[in-house]
């Protein structure tokens, strides 16, 4: 299918009406494990020690099959949040394990829809989880934050819709049958993600952009658009970039699946699947999947409301942390200490810095996990909005790496906000395993200096690797990479829409900044499947001179580039460095590199 025609540009940079939502009354999730005991307080006056477990809130909603009603639950949710796409709503709706007839989830903004068992399998629902753009006319391409998680579907006529643009997972799933991943008359679409997840039928991609597949089976893959890359992934078609545009890794270096509620017979617990190198295919199928699982009980269930000296309380006692559904305002940084720390949101649970804090850091620590939340830039510019690992973190954490999964970045959209860079990784070895880091191109509080955020994300820890890594908008650099021996699988951008003019985006001599950028000092680094798009729709006459800059050595190795001018809004002169034929008209046709060096 023909990508967006320029007259609308990708994204039809038109902010949608943000809909704020209001609370749906249901089944709130209530925990078997009974919460620990708080302490008495000592003599010194050391705070109370805060229980673990508890109840999941209101916005977390459970249904068992002989739930009634739960057709009507979902829509009442869905018409809230479809058209949501600023709001203030966050949603989780659980399925117990067993069998549910006849339903069509619809899934809109910051709605998650996930399995409780241990295995997709335990869960199936006999219809369809749908994603389709009918609120935005048919085009995907702002259908963001939302994913499904750990259930077989078996579609109504054969083949399940998910039709998403970026930050909105498919995990863990089981589809007896197709997928299609484009809205309903083929319409724009521009995502997006699938791992660990079973697909018996045809995956059909139809007018999607670009998308990655991870460590996952599939009965086949229909058509490319630029950018289609798969690690692990058995049933996936063979090399053949530039045409068609997939690029195939048969196995994935290193993955460990992002954690997941679910439940024990009555009991709610997390279980954290164990690290696989050279990973092919599904982690589960073949009995009870690898790894190991925490008791609720473990964890500080956060609701929104809790100050960050409660959360980071919790935190220093040793409690893992569970954001439930909803927006929380912290005035200071969240701080993880100890190592294997979990951080789990469920439904888009939003952290939002005040006062030019930092978000969240951790420390030089093995093993933590951070997983499916969104922070959100406040309005006073924050130095950083996650750091992993302090400046000139050295410590091997190869036997058991940190992981950023599903963990998403904004600025702007929902309101002004501005941060210099949004994410840096400095502990080694960690897998960043799909993000979006977005700085806002449409919505409320959008400019190039009401939103200003200079960097996306900078990776200065060696042997990084980044499975998934969307990065979008930056007044600067999206992607600064000084860490040895970083690799990438998949990398999507695009260059900041609205730059007023070429002396905005002049980097000294050279016309504009890459948008992944490896460091003069790196001698070892490698990636496959990258992408970057430029869309000067304020001033289409800007000239971006590469997207990609590196050091020119044999250590430093590239598979599979490309670039495209949206309509002939701005030009690349050339790919990487000064090699690659320059894009050019208005045909929106890529300029690509097989090879670097």
């Amino acid at each position: 299918m023909p990508p967006t025609p320029p007259s609308m540009g990708r994204r039809a940079v038109l902010g949608a009406a943000a809909a704020v939502a209001t609370t749906v009354t249901g089944l709130s999730a209530t925990a078997s494990a009974t919460p620990a005991p708080a302490s008495a307080e000592p003599s010194g006056g050391r705070p109370l020690d805060l229980p673990g477990g508890g109840d999941l809130g209101p916005n977390v909603i459970v249904f068992d099959p002989s739930t009634p009603g739960i057709q009507a639950r979902l829509d009442d949710v869905f018409r809230q949040q479809e058209t949501a796409q600023f709001g203030t709503g966050r949603y989780a709706l659980l399925f117990k394990p067993g069998t549910y007839n006849g339903l069509n989830a619809q899934i809109g903004f910051y709605t998650s829809i996930a399995g409780l068992g241990l295995s997709p399998d335990d869960t199936t629902i006999n219809g369809d989880v749908t994603v389709d753009a009918g609120w935005f006319n048919g085009n995907a391409t702002q259908n963001f934050w939302r994913s499904a998680e750990n259930l077989a579907v078996v579609p109504v006529n054969g083949t399940n819709r998910w039709a998403v643009a970026q930050a909105a997972p498919f995990r863990r799933m089981h589809v007896r049958g197709g997928l299609n991943l484009s809205p309903n008359g083929y319409g724009w679409a521009s995502g997006g993600y699938i791992a660990d997840s079973r697909i018996d039928g045809q995956v059909g991609p139809y007018s999607q952009q670009q998308w990655y597949t991870r460590d996952s089976a599939i009965g086949g893959w229909l058509n490319g658009v630029w950018n289609m890359v798969f690690s692990g992934v058995e049933g996936a078609p063979a090399q053949t970039f530039p045409n068609p545009p997939y690029t195939t890794l048969n196995t994935t270096p290193v993955s460990r699946e992002k954690p997941f509620l679910y439940l024990n017979g009555s009991e709610y617990r997390v279980f954290l699947p164990e690290k696989r190198t050279d990973a092919r295919g599904v982690t589960w199928g073949n009995g009870t999947p690898r790894g190991t699982s925490l008791a609720l009980s473990q964890f500080y269930v956060a609701k929104p409301g809790d100050s960050a000296a409660t959360l980071n309380q919790a935190l220093a006692q040793g409690l893992h942390l569970l954001l439930t559904p909803g927006i929380y305002h912290v005035d200071q940084t969240l701080q993880v200490d100890n190592a294997n720390t979990v951080v789990l949101g469920l439904g888009y649970a939003t952290i939002v810095p005040d006062n030019g804090v930092t978000a969240l850091r951790v420390a030089d620590v093995d093993g933590v996990r951070l997983a499916g939340f969104l922070i959100d830039a406040g309005p006073v510019n924050s130095p950083t909005l996650l750091e992993v690992g302090p400046t000139g973190a050295s410590r091997d954490h190869s036997v058991n790496p940190i992981t950023v999964q599903d963990v998403f970045v904004r600025i702007g959209g929902a309101g002004a906000g501005k941060a210099t860079t949004s994410m840096v990784i400095n502990s080694r070895h960690t897998i960043v395993d799909h993000t979006w880091v977005w700085r806002a191109d449409h919505g409320t509080g959008v400019g190039w200096d009401t939103n200003r955020a200079d960097y996306g994300v900078v990776i200065n820890g060696d042997d990084v690797l980044a499975t998934g890594l969307f990065v979008e908008h930056f007044n600067k650099y999206d992607v600064q990479w000084f860490g040895q021996r970083g690799r990438t699988i998949f990398f999507q951008n695009e260059k900041a829409y609205d730059a007023p003019n070429q002396a905005a985006i002049q980097n000294g001599s050279v016309k504009g900044f890459a948008a992944y950028r490896v460091g003069d000092n790196v001698t070892a680094h490698e990636g496959w499947g990258l992408g970057s798009y430029c869309y000067y729709n304020v001033d289409p006459t800007i000239v971006q001179h590469h997207g990609f800059a590196a050091p020119n050595t044999s250590g430093v190795k590239f598979h599979n580039l490309l670039v495209v001018s949206l309509g002939g809004n701005g030009q690349y002169e050339r790919v990487i460095n000064d090699i690659g034929s320059p894009t050019s008209g208005t045909s929106t046709t890529p300029s690509t590199v097989v090879s670097y060096p």
